[in-house]
């Protein structure tokens, strides 16, 4: 089986270059040998897909795809002038009904896109390649099981009988790009003089801090010893006539891998030995994973190395919906941004498609943990059938032998919303909440990575499975469903592997090169939003609603009489949706131990779920996480008659003194009352503080009593370190963000130190979500509120193709006022 197989000392040639792509009718051709060689072509990269190489060539358009599951695709490829002699051709991901011909011969047939396939055969110097990937449509029409339910957010319901992914055919939200083609490398192998079959891995820590490392395989191939390597302690082995062995290594003190947030992702190089020949068998993370129950036994959470942590991140969709790109440069301008916004777990969904092995081995070095769906997701399986049920265990075992010793895979879930649509159409639990889930997928992840934890859906676990007070939920009370705020504590979350989806608007320099149109009113921008397919609502409206719920505004009245604005205000209503809910979910005496956002990135550009835009831009939303998620945090949660509550959070694995500062503000700027404490906050603590025991005395910070005229419109939060620096800033609007709206005056100067340029801004009232737009250059920090009192300095980072020495440049706006100010 490819994905358990390791060629070592082997001649290893992806075969990347030198393919041509002929798309024809579906069934035009039985075999290569029809086709008429002078037939036209266009090259064709693999790994790739076919829309890839039509966009390239100039015949598919992504922004107006045509279909591409009605037609056959044939890739063809010279093997000629290679040096006879035995070989191994392994294709790694084909999308989706495959054959492959060898010198017109039909040598392998794959119907899976989750599978990888290994072809030997012996190399002539003469040989011709050629792959065509079959119509999808027809298979798709197939009759099968009468399934028990039929989702309405694909488009046919014939994808739950096919192993491939639903991504091209989910209308609403995804660009109706269908995946054809070799998405994944295809591979000459001249095998070496061994071969490892069969690894297992289990890298784990001890209650006493050492590193438990369990490894077994089987060698084929000549070898009198062998030993193995990691964190400088070695252990022979002794090689028996099959081959077989396996070891056990325990290293004291190791230096454990940890989530970002929490600690550093120490990793571990680990090595085989071959008579005295070494041979990486990669890189390996010490750390132990356990389920957090809660209290009662009923919650989920993560307990890493011992420690409960908070996940937060979002869920991936892909690096390039047009490719499906599996490499580590795809993949590293998402993760990094990940990384960056303070974000400790990327859940992969079961609407999506597997990503490769460079995934995460950048999720092992970044520290971000990753939720693993398995690509089952809202149908009803024919999980009684053994053709499927064959399928499917190839795939999760060539999936989970591809991912041994990698830490950061930290969840393996059996798929998506699968519970949850069976119940939410009033079916027995026995019809959808079956063995697939519990025995067949459990056992394969217990026997694969019995080092992570397993779930059996999302969600799952309550009284109905998207009950959100028990178990995983998928929660969008705050969302979709346009509960108020105070709904994130009223639903007593548990773990939400998804939530607060919003149609969020991207930066103006993104809607002005990819989407120049009218917002809202154009119908091109109508079919960026996002929308439940068959729904009178779309998630424009969500965002309209919370709009007007906090800022006083009616949506359709500003569109219409100031799109600018309504942009503007469109842009921070979300960021200070996720800012409140966070601050609700992360505080001491939540019930809540984590919560994903719907979604990471978009898959084209425009208002679509995604915090970061199709172009790869940061949107407003991704900043206001990125200050909701940090690891030392300070929010505030109004507690009504209880007053203002003041939260500090230390999640790492130092005491860390700092000096916490609270002040009332009238007018956005005159202090009317304040406080000051030296603290030190303890590694993995979380507490809080009632804002009276900062002040000294009563003061009504909610304006909840209401005695007499409002004193304040603002009450700000401020963490400082122990040399002055400012570590977070938290806000309240006790009587609303729109009274709180002022025209501020801010002064900026432009600094360069070691360099790197810095700009420095200050204000002498509350200027509310001011927005940095710069053209060579991307602040650390943008949409944030700037009070009074403090002066924010703010490192610039060169976007790609900018000169680092080049000055910047641009503008700087604020909601309070429409006016501009220029930097330069």
């Amino acid at each position: 089986m490819a994905a358990g197989t390791i060629d070592l000392g082997a001649d290893i040639r992806p075969l990347e270059m030198g393919w041509t792509l002929l798309v024809t009718e579906a069934g035009r051709h039985a075999d290569p040998t029809s086709i008429h060689r002078p037939a036209a072509r266009i090259a064709a990269p693999v790994p790739g897909t076919v829309a890839g190489a039509l966009a390239d060539a100039g015949l598919f358009d992504p922004a107006r795809p045509h279909p591409l599951h009605d037609k056959d695709a044939w890739y063809f490829r010279s093997l000629e002038g290679e040096a006879p002699g035995p070989a191994i051709l392994r294709f790694e991901g084909l999308a989706t009904i495959a054959e492959v011909y060898l010198n017109g011969e039909l040598r392998l047939s794959s119907e899976s896109m989750f599978e990888a396939n290994d072809l030997a055969f012996e190399i002539t110097g003469r040989d011709e390649l050629a792959i065509c990937f079959r119509a999808l449509a027809p298979h798709l029409d197939k009759r099968g099981p009468r399934a028990r339910w039929r989702p309405q957010m694909m488009d046919h319901q014939g994808l739950r009988l096919t192993r491939t992914t639903v991504l091209g055919h989910m209308p609403g939200w995804c660009p109706e790009v269908q995946p054809v083609g070799p998405f994944r490398p295809i591979v000459l192998i001249r095998t070496g003089e061994n071969q490892i079959f069969d690894l297992r891995i289990n890298a784990d820590l001890d209650a006493d801090g050492s590193g438990l490392l369990a490894a077994s395989f089987r060698l084929q191939g000549a070898a009198e010893n062998a030993a193995i390597e990691c964190c400088g302690k070695r252990v022979e082995l002794t090689v028996p006539a099959d081959g077989t062995m396996t070891v056990a290594l325990r290293i004291p003190n190791v230096d454990a891998w940890w989530p970002r947030t929490h600690g550093r992702p120490a990793m571990h190089d680990l090595r085989l030995i071959i008579d005295g020949k070494p041979h990486s068998l990669g890189l390996v993370g010490f750390r132990r994973i356990e389920i957090d129950s809660g209290a009662d036994g009923h919650g989920f959470g993560l307990k890493v190395n011992g420690q409960s942590v908070f996940c937060r991140g979002s869920v991936w969709t892909n690096a390039d919906i047009l490719r499906l790109p599996g490499t580590a440069e795809a993949y590293a301008p998402w993760l990094m941004k990940a990384a960056e916004a303070n974000m400790n777990m990327i859940r992969i969904g079961g609407t999506m498609t597997y990503e490769s092995p460079d995934f995460f081995r950048l999720c092992d070095q970044l520290g971000i943990m990753v939720w693993q769906d398995l690509m089952f997701a809202n149908y009803d399986y024919p999980a009684a059938d053994e053709t499927f049920s064959a399928h499917v265990d190839r795939e999760v075992t060539q999936l989970l032998e591809s991912l041994q010793g990698h830490p950061s895979l930290a969840v393996v879930c059996g798929g998506s919303e699968i519970f949850q649509q069976g119940a939410m159409l009033g079916l027995p639990e026995r019809s959808w909440n079956g063995p697939l889930f519990n025995e067949t997928l459990a056992n394969l992840t217990a026997a694969l990575r019995p080092d992570v934890l397993y779930v059996a859906n999302s969600p799952c676990g309550g009284a109905m499975p998207f009950s959100p007070n028990e178990g995983v939920t998928h929660y969008y009370g705050v969302g979709a469903y346009q509960r108020p705020l105070e709904d994130a504590r009223r639903a007593e979350v548990r773990f939400a592997a998804e939530s607060l989806a919003f149609a969020h608007v991207p930066q103006q320099r993104t809607l002005d090169s990819h989407l120049p149109v009218s917002p809202v009113h154009d119908p091109r921008w109508k079919a960026r939003v996002p929308r439940d397919r068959g729904a009178s609502w779309d998630f424009e409206d969500v965002r309209d609603h919370y709009l007007q719920d906090l800022y006083g505004f009616d949506p359709a009245r500003l569109r219409r009489e100031d799109a600018s604005r309504y942009l503007n205000l469109s842009r921070a209503v979300t960021a200070e949706v996720v800012t409140e809910t966070y601050a609700e979910w992360r505080r001491a005496a939540s019930s809540c131990h984590g919560a994903l956002t719907w979604t990471l990135q978009d898959l084209a550009a425009g208002p679509g779920w995604g915090v970061i835009d199709a172009t790869g831009e940061p949107k407003p939303v991704w900043y206001a996480l990125k200050r909701a998620f940090r690891p030392l945090q300070v929010m505030l949660t109004d507690e009504g008659t209880n007053g203002l509550d003041v939260h500090v959070i230390n999640e790492s694995g130092q005491d860390e003194p700092v000096t916490l500062e609270l002040v009332c503000l009238r007018d956005g700027r005159q202090p009317v009352v304040s406080g000051r404490r030296d603290l030190t906050l303890a590694a993995r603590s979380n507490q809080h503080i009632p804002a009276t025991d900062l002040f000294g005395a009563f003061f009504d910070t909610t304006y909840a009593f209401r005695f007499g005229p409002p004193s304040h419109d603002v009450t700000v939060a401020r963490l400082y370190s122990a040399d002055g620096a400012l570590l977070a800033e938290a806000f309240h609007f006790p009587l609303g963000r729109a009274v709180a709206m002022h025209a501020a005056n801010f002064e900026h100067k432009v600094v360069q130190e070691s360099g790197s340029w810095l700009l420095e801004l200050s204000s002498s009232t509350l200027a509310q979500s001011l927005h940095l737009d710069l053209e060579h250059h991307r602040a650390e920090d943008d949409w944030f509120h700037l009070a009074p009192g403090v002066t924010r300095r703010l490192r610039l980072l060169p976007r790609d193709g900018a000169e680092p020495t080049q000055a910047p440049s641009g503008t700087i706006s604020q909601l309070g006022s429409g006016n501009l100010h220029h930097v330069s």
